[in-house]
């Protein structure tokens, strides 16, 4: 089929040349809209604008709270577009998919937002405060057909391909456990707030937890958390046992108060493979053979800020095929991964005491 724009004056003029273009070349370009103009933001721009393996995509818009805000960020991540507000975003012709990088408490309204006007979207972790959003985001998307992703980045990185490639090839023997720290010492007010959503099971646990379902592939039979609740009602700090069949658990270690080292063991019948600090996007693993392994990333001449955030790229890959596929969620994270790491975070959070306002309600 070729879509062909006549100018009707030019059966007059034989001089004149008319261009037929087939039509499907207009709609190949995944066109992101961005979601806040916020420092994961930038990083998630900076990524994709200079990942040379990127395919056809582009950053073609921004959207903030503050319009000044997402102005100047669009000066400087070379962004054409600026829109007033998120809703202007959300109905605009202009945009394919959003990337939802606002904080955690308006994930929800702002993913509903998207899909409610037919925009496919990739949705920062955690995806919602709890698993009741999660799931009520999932079945909207469902019902509209559209790409829905959490941003979990670290299932699309060389690294966790390779250790991947390293369990099923069977050199770490029978897989029976994870270990896991995750540690930091955050000035941030961002976490210790319970209106900002903070958490620190759901900013920097979550990762060790994807991890641990990375590997296992299964839903724990049984949690156990110990840990300490700050002063604000939010989780500061937590050790995690994860107990799967057969006897197989995970270890885990989280803290927004502490510096940890922050890699990740797995441990087989047969071997280990660790993923080396920091281990959630690493540029180096040892694996079973004591052998290293480097992942380098691509470069950009805009600072990051945050380490190794040019792995924020390598999911965008996998979402550009899956959606010129028509497939409404990637295998590597999917629905039922995101709904599971919900209800895994709901339960730390429960067992420490911690609740939020979102807890109560209902969703569709």
């Amino acid at each position: 089929m070729v879509k062909c724009e006549f100018d009707s004056r030019a059966e007059k003029l034989k001089s004149k040349v008319i261009l037929c273009v087939p039509y499907f070349l207009f709609e190949m370009t995944l066109r992101w809209g961005i979601v806040s103009a916020g420092l994961i933001s930038g990083d998630f721009v900076n990524a994709l604008n200079s990942f040379p393996d990127k395919g056809d995509q582009a950053v073609v818009a921004v959207a903030a709270r503050d319009k000044s805000k997402a102005a100047e960020f669009a000066k400087t991540y070379n962004i054409p577009k600026v829109f007033e507000s998120y809703e202007a975003l959300a109905k605009s012709n202009d945009i394919d998919i959003a990337y939802i990088g606002t904080l955690n408490p308006y994930h929800y309204e702002h993913s509903v937002l998207f899909l409610e006007n037919g925009k496919h979207v990739l949705c920062e972790k955690p995806l919602c405060l709890n698993s009741k959003q999660s799931a009520s985001l999932i079945k909207l998307a469902k019902k509209k057909n559209l790409f829905f992703m959490e941003a979990v980045w670290s299932r699309f990185s060389p690294a966790y391909l390779d250790l991947e490639k390293e369990i099923e090839s069977g050199k770490l023997g029978e897989v029976r456990l994870v270990q896991g720290n995750f540690g930091f010492y955050c000035e941030s007010e961002r976490m210790f707030k319970k209106e900002f959503g903070g958490s620190a099971i759901l900013d920097i646990g979550i990762y060790l937890l994807q991890l641990s379902q990375y590997v296992f592939k299964e839903e724990p039979k049984n949690v156990t958390t110990v840990g300490v609740q700050g002063e604000t009602g939010v989780d500061v700090s937590e050790s995690i046992i994860l107990e799967y069949s057969n006897g197989k658990r995970a270890v885990l270690n989280v803290d927004a108060t502490l510096d940890l080292v922050n890699k990740a063991t797995i441990y087989g019948t047969k071997g280990r493979y660790t993923l080396e600090v920091p281990f959630h996007f690493p540029i180096e693993t040892t694996g079973s053979d004591g052998t290293k392994k480097t992942f380098p990333l691509h470069t950009s001449s805009i600072p990051y800020n945050f380490g190794n955030s040019a792995g924020l790229a390598y999911q965008t890959v996998e979402i550009a095929k899956c959606i010129r596929e028509g497939k409404t969620e990637s295998p590597r994270m999917s629905h039922n991964d995101s709904i599971i790491l919900a209800k895994l975070m709901d339960t730390v959070r429960r067992q420490l005491g911690v609740h939020y306002d979102a807890d109560d309600a209902e969703y569709p």
